[in-house]
């Protein structure tokens, strides 16, 4: 009796359930017969949504409803398996999926997460105290994940859609004055003082700095080659990597200021061997973030700076004295190895004379800043 008011077109049917509400039957584009995903209250809105779902498949632009039912957790792993991606991203990648997108989202289905839902998930982590930072990373890799489900026919549309959700306003960093780098430099221990100096007056990121040899400074041309950068896992397994992109190898000149301070630290602090590297740790062992830390926090102290102040701060503030020795926007990305979809239609290496005037007008801020003094009683290795 269920059927007896239903009514055939050319395609599709609808028809009137025990309950009066009224549902609409079509065959897919592989001839398959499905019922819509939904029931409707009239007759006439059942007869409009089927010739929706008749323009759709006109269009190419039908999608399977039920696709969206595969497993969630299931699926991101898989995703995040089958993603190229250097050892630290994944190992970054995989414990952003674990710690804040899987608890909430795993159980359910890739259909299952809708715009509502990740604005919940959003709003839930950021009252839970998880940082900012922490918080856009997870929408971003969800947000990626999810442009792969629709690619691959899970789901319509994207429901990461968030305005503002997918970037942070990141606060002002500290930058020091001439005169407080070499203040730092002065009370670190001596081991580490060509670290504050070349970080500060090359831009390298400690990762870079960490991963030098001895053959990638040349003494006669006041220049140092970034050819790889240290990176840890969460295990404190050490490992070289190549750059993130093209731009990151490059070679970066420092000022001859610096040259005696660069001398001495070779002869003492060293590695041996055109190889060895050119800062280690207090045993001789490679140079971690965990060795180095408390040091560099003791260092900022004694010199007076803000307790704000990190590591990294001194490629910043190298940037700004750059920026301010004449540097333009694509010399400073060139210096500092910056690489983008923008700068790569701009990019252009550097000539090496321009380079060097770069670092010869830092040289003058260090003169004026009170110069560089050698060491005299060094402590050994």
């Amino acid at each position: 009796m269920a059927n007896k008011k239903g009514r055939r077109r050319d395609f599709g049917s609808v028809r009137q359930l025990p309950s009066g509400r009224w549902q609409v039957r079509y065959r897919d584009p592989t001839g398959q017969l499905r019922p819509a995903e939904k029931t409707y209250a009239t007759k006439t809105d059942a007869q409009v949504a089927l010739t929706h779902i008749e323009s759709d498949i006109a269009r190419g632009q039908w999608s399977d409803p039920d696709a969206g039912a595969v497993n969630f957790a299931d699926y991101a792993t898989a995703w995040l398996r089958d993603r190229k991606l250097a050892d630290r991203t994944r190992e970054r990648n995989e414990s952003v999926m674990r710690l804040h997108i899987l608890p909430t989202f795993g159980a359910g289905t890739v259909a299952d997460v809708t715009t509502a839902r990740v604005r919940s998930w959003r709003g839930k982590l950021l009252a839970a105290g998880v940082g900012e930072p922490s918080v856009v990373k997870a929408y971003q890799l969800l947000r990626a994940l999810m442009n792969t489900a629709v690619d691959d026919e899970l789901i319509r549309r994207n429901p990461c859609r968030i305005k503002g959700a997918d970037r942070y306003d990141v606060p002002e960093r500290p930058v020091l004055t001439v005169a407080e780098v070499l203040a730092v430099a002065d009370s670190i221990a001596p081991r580490y003082r060509l670290l504050v100096l070349l970080a500060a007056f090359t831009t390298l990121r400690f990762g870079e700095l960490a991963a030098l040899r001895r053959r990638d400074i040349d003494l006669e041309a006041l220049t140092v080659a970034v050819r790889r950068a240290q990176a840890e896992l969460q295990d404190g397994r050490l490992f070289d990597k190549a750059p993130k992109s093209a731009a990151g190898v490059r070679t970066v000149s420092f000022p001859a200021e610096l040259l005696d301070a660069v001398t001495h630290h070779l002869e003492h602090f060293a590695a041996s061997g055109r190889d060895g590297h050119v800062f280690v740790g207090p045993q001789g062992g490679q140079l971690r973030r965990s060795n180095f830390r408390d040091d560099w926090v003791k260092a900022r102290k004694a010199a007076g700076v803000t307790a704000e102040l990190h590591f990294h701060d001194l490629r910043h503030t190298g940037n700004t004295l750059a920026s301010t020795a004449g540097a333009s926007t694509r010399e400073l990305m060139t210096r500092m190895g910056h690489s983008s979809s923008r700068a790569a239609l701009i990019y252009q290496h550097m000539t090496s004379d321009r380079d060097r005037a770069l670092a010869d007008r830092l040289g003058a801020m260090i003169r004026g800043g009170g110069g560089v003094t050698s060491e005299k009683d060094p402590a050994g290795p």
